[in-house]
């Protein structure tokens, strides 16, 4: 039986909004509301199954602590070098593949944590499936261990935390499949749906105060049916898209090695 696994990376020392995995939404971490969504994969087995990967720094102790009270596991690793902290997890875990989710999507869909899995477990060519046109926020990744191997053989810059991902997407190391939003209902490209600022944490204090029970997971349609309904909400966050968009581009600066060995930057 192969041994599926979901990873999220986080840490506290956050630049931009430091502590934001432990800030509270209606009485709970928001690392705790992101868990509650890992746990619906039908993936998962056990909750132990679910990695929060983070750094050895000191600060990241709390947020230790948090994690493996709410059930899930914790990997601790690379400050920076996401690339050798998630390597350096999978293989402690003997992951044969994974659900990578963001550890800023508290609102992650489990469905398409599901449909990105399930269309790499199909097609054994493939190395990783990705999600586009969604939110942001909303879409996860699954890659499977031997992609994990390649693109760790072949990576140089081992400052990543930004951009890591586009090892495995904007390079020829591993081949790619991307899965579009299953209904239209589900495009709504004005939604910013990633925590990285102060007005991203009060649209998401919104979002769980209107819809969150205590204890059900709303969906994908509660959340874009609500936005829809409220579009003053939309306008909280939205300034911030072209402010992350920049910063992704500055701080995006990653070299690898092709097949011929020579050494190549992402564009």
């Amino acid at each position: 039986m192969k041994n599926y696994g979901i990873i999220i990376p986080i840490r506290l020392a956050s630049e931009r909004l430091p502590n934001k995995a432990i800030m509270e939404i209606c009485g709970k971490p928001i690392v705790c509301h992101l868990l509650d969504r890992a746990y619906q994969s039908s993936f998962i087995r056990s909750k132990k199954q679910v990695v929060v990967c983070t750094t050895e720094n000191i600060e990241d102790d709390q947020l230790v602590q948090i994690v493996e009270d709410y059930g899930a596991s914790v990997f601790r690793g690379s400050t920076n070098d996401i690339i050798k902290r998630f390597y350096d997890a999978i293989m402690w875990h003997s992951f044969d593949a994974v659900i990578q989710i963001d550890g800023d999507d508290p609102l992650c869909d489990p469905q398409y944590m599901d449909l990105t899995m399930q269309n790499l477990i199909d097609d054994p060519t493939l190395d990783i499936v990705t999600c586009q046109d969604l939110p942001l926020g909303i879409g996860s990744k699954s890659f499977t261990k031997e992609a994990m191997i390649k693109v760790y053989q072949s990576y140089k810059t081992t400052d990543n935390d930004t951009g890591f991902i586009y090892y495995f997407t904007k390079t020829n190391i591993c081949k790619n499949k991307i899965i579009k939003p299953i209904k239209e209902e589900h495009i709504l490209h004005s939604a910013r749906l990633t925590l990285d600022y102060p007005e991203d944490f009060n649209l998401f204090k919104n979002i769980y105060e209107k819809l969150y029970d205590g204890k059900n997971i709303f969906t994908l349609d509660d959340i874009l049916n609500l936005l829809r309904s409220h579009p003053n909400l939309l306008k909280i966050n939205i300034n911030m898209n072209e402010i992350y968009w920049q910063r992704t581009k500055e701080k995006a600066s990653l070299t690898y090695k092709d097949e011929g060995g020579k050494i190549k930057k992402i564009i």
